[in-house]
């Protein structure tokens, strides 16, 4: 895996894929990984940030693996 550093400079760069993706429906951290075709530790990161932030916010769904679903927060589009 990447150093923390390096991965939290690609935010910028990864945010408007994750927030494209999501355009789509609500997906899980691993969902996010696959489609963007990096490694699900990286998503986390960034997905995280932007929760924080409030780009995104989780569901109440739960997938059997335990991983909640995101989705775009309320109101943006």
């Amino acid at each position: 895996m990447k150093d923390k550093r390096e991965i939290i400079r690609e935010e910028m760069a990864m945010r408007g894929k994750i927030l494209e993706i999501l355009k789509e429906g609500a997906k899980t951290v691993p969902e996010v990984a696959t489609a963007l075709g990096r490694p699900t530790e990286e998503v986390m990161f960034w997905m995280m940030a932007m929760r924080k932030y409030g780009l995104i916010e989780e569901t109440e769904e739960m997938t059997e693996d335990g991983y909640y679903k995101y989705r775009l927060k309320e109101g943006r589009k």
